[in-house]
């Protein structure tokens, strides 16, 4: 069937004039499309007022509505999101309300997300504009098996979905615990001991006497990244993980851009860095990003990598909660960046080795489990995107399954 069909509406957005401040930080959600990027929609970036609703096109999304981004940057277009709030949304997401006596939210939520490069095919080819519109929607073909089976089949693949979920909060309160840590010992020193310490004057103000203020070059070793040759097909394809720089937005990082060969590794300037090398962007879009990786990579020359074998998460922390000043020292006109030098000379407090190691061994641990969560749910999201066209087009036989 037509999914126009299965729908009880099928609708649009808006934005409120951003430059109105009576507009916005009000009391009800506003969703862009970016924020399709979760599978799960909680909670949003911004807030709009009564005014900025009246004052606009934007309209509400309902809890258990499905959104798809119907136009945006990079892979934005195509994703689709499952609404768990009520939400207004913006001009470039379209939402669809299944209608429940035929169609279920979760199964018709499971059916768009497998079919992300049709929708993308679709939209640039019916589209002058190359984005998703709502005739292209109500036009997409739904096989269609029984309600009680869509069910089924949406608690199966969202089974895994909650497991996801439920390891990413576990990975925040990990991560908010570490940067606490981070925060108490090296920011209000108050870190084991503190009572009896002494404080001197230094160019980043009152530290412990007994600890100094030092630079990256001084301490720990950096390396910049570098691209193989595109023109070269001998360098790509190998064995060898290698990142973009875009990859530093992500909080830990498990998974490559691509791959490249020995050949590519030794006729290029990228280095082949450590696993829990401490990542920095150092130009465009992602300038300032820091991330860490969990398996030995290469990087873009975009990327700087920090790498010391005994205070690997200390340089992390150090350089998340230090990357504000570092972004003051860029330069550039459209494009800001800034450079390995600039890196190397950043000066920094360096802690008494004694409280170091116990930082990391009561750190470490964190990290590490953060990065066991994270590779369980790449496992879990590998077999559930195995399974989903299979259960989707009803290949898999789910009768007389009884899932809870």
């Amino acid at each position: 069937m037509k999914l126009g069909c299965l729908c009880e509406t099928i609708f649009s957005g808006g934005t409120p004039n951003t430059s109105n401040a009576d507009y916005w930080n009000g009391e009800f959600h506003w969703l862009s499309s970016g924020e399709t990027r979760n599978t799960y929609i909680f909670n949003t970036e911004k807030t709009i007022t009564q005014k900025g609703i009246n004052n606009s096109s934007t309209r509400l999304a309902k809890k258990n509505d499905i959104l798809i981004a119907s136009a945006g940057q990079g892979k934005t277009r195509g994703q689709v999101s499952y609404c768990m709030i009520d939400t207004y949304i913006n001009q470039s997401l379209i939402s669809m309300r299944a209608d429940p006596k035929l169609l279920d939210p979760k199964f018709l939520f499971y059916n768009l997300t497998s079919r992300y490069n049709e929708l993308r095919t679709l939209s640039d080819s019916s589209s002058s504009r190359g984005s998703l519109t709502i005739p292209i929607l109500e036009n997409i073909d739904i096989l269609l098996p029984p309600l009680k089976q869509q069910k089924t089949i949406a608690t199966i693949l969202s089974n895994y979905d909650d497991l996801v979920e439920n390891n990413s909060k576990r990975i925040k309160i990990l991560e908010d615990t570490a940067q606490k840590i981070y925060k108490e010992w090296f920011v209000d020193f108050k870190y084991p001991g503190h009572e009896t310490a002494t404080f001197k004057d230094t160019e980043l103000g009152k530290i412990p006497s007994d600890w100094k203020i030092t630079q990256i070059k001084s301490e720990f070793k950096t390396v910049l990244g570098g691209t193989p040759s595109r023109n070269n097909s001998e360098y790509w394809g190998g064995e060898i993980p290698w990142l973009s720089s875009g990859k530093t937005n992500e909080l830990r990082i498990i998974t490559e851009s691509e791959f490249i060969t020995e050949l590519g590794l030794k006729k290029s300037s990228t280095k082949l860095m450590p696993k829990y090398t401490t990542l920095l962007a150092i130009t465009g879009a992602t300038l300032g990003q820091v991330s860490m990786i969990g398996a030995a990579m290469c990087a873009n020359q975009s990327v700087v990598g920090i790498i010391n074998d005994k205070y690997q998460e200390y340089i992390f922390y150090m350089i998340k909660n230090n990357i504000s000043d570092l972004i003051l020292k860029a330069s550039g006109g459209a494009q800001q960046h800034i450079n390995k030098d600039i890196v190397n000379d950043m000066s920094f407090i360096m802690p008494k080795s004694n409280i170091l190691e116990n930082f990391e061994k009561i750190v470490k641990p964190i990290n590490d489990n953060i990065f066991i969560l994270l590779y369980k749910n790449k496992k879990l999201q590998q077999v559930r995107d195995l399974l989903l066209p299979s259960l989707i087009r009803g290949e898999i036989d789910v009768d007389g399954l009884e899932i809870v």
